[in-house]
């Protein structure tokens, strides 16, 4: 039997993105609601992993122990919501470096499905952007945009063609979460 699964962005779907990217726990903020959809995913029988971009750490911004520490934090915050992640992927590489694990290459998600020995045909990936999104139509999974951190502009409107054009986008990741519980209502496909 198929673990349920389903695979996060970090920056914009669970946190504030930062164009200074956030270096250190104290630069972490929630998104209001995201702990607690991640919660409710759990108690759903869902696992949850994430697949995140880090090239602060290739462009020396910040070291492994901050990364670490915000990852700490931020884990810490979700299990007093009652819920958990079960692992972090993450690339390391600045965007010039030419790795196949920075999205929009599928490799952290290819790093998931070999973990988990799973087909991530359908697997749900929730993110906030393009990158997000070509990334998940790579490996399979089925695209989830949510307009909290990148494309907070794109409510009621049309996807740009560049967009796969099964993406689902949803106002939060609570939006999300109605979606895949059943609340169709949260959703729209562009």
């Amino acid at each position: 039997m198929q673990i349920k699964l389903v695979i996060l962005d970090r920056d914009g779907t669970i946190n504030r993105a930062s164009d200074e990217f956030v270096k250190s726990p104290d630069e972490w903020h929630p998104l209001p609601g995201a702990l607690e959809a991640i919660s409710r995913l759990n108690h759903a029988g869902f696992h949850v992993v994430l697949a995140t971009n880090q090239s602060g750490l290739g462009r020396g911004l910040f070291d492994m122990a901050a990364l670490n520490a915000v990852h700490g934090y931020m884990l810490k915050n979700l299990a007093a919501a009652g819920g958990r992640i079960d692992a972090i992927f993450y690339c390391p590489h600045a965007p010039d470096e030419g790795c196949a694990c920075r999205k929009p290459a599928p490799g952290l998600l290819m790093q998931i499905q070999e973990r988990y020995g799973i087909d991530l045909a359908g697997v749900p990936y929730v993110g906030d952007s393009l990158r997000d999104m070509e990334a998940a139509q790579a490996a399979g999974c089925a695209p989830h945009l949510v307009l909290t951190g990148r494309h907070p502009d794109m409510q009621n409107q049309v996807l740009p063609p560049n967009f796969p054009a099964n993406t689902q986008v949803h106002t939060d990741l609570a939006a999300f979460v109605d979606h895949l519980l059943g609340d169709a209502s949260s959703t729209t496909q562009l």
